[in-house]
C-alpha cells in the first residue's frame, strides 16, 4: 500500500471514529495483518483483494 494511501486510510479511521482493530474485523482479518497491509509489509494479490474492500468501506477512491 502506497503511504499516501495508507495516511488516507488512517485519517478517514480517525473520521469515522474507528480503530485499525475495528476495521480489521469489519474485514474478516487480524489486525497485524492489517498493520502489515497498511505499511506495504504485504502487497500480494490477497491483500490487493483486502485493499479494494478497506477503499470501498472508508469511502475512498
Amino acid at each position: 500500500m502506497s503511504i499516501e494511501l495508507a495516511v488516507r486510510v488512517r485519517a478517514e479511521l480517525y473520521k469515522k471514529k474507528m480503530s485499525q482493530n475495528d476495521l480489521a474485523k469489519i474485514i474478516g482479518i487480524s489486525g497485524a495483518y492489517l498493520t502489515d497491509i497498511l505499511k506495504g509489509r504485504k502487497d500480494g494479490p490477497k491483500a490487493q483483494e483486502h485493499i479494494k474492500h478497506i477503499k470501498k468501506i472508508l469511502d475512498i477512491k
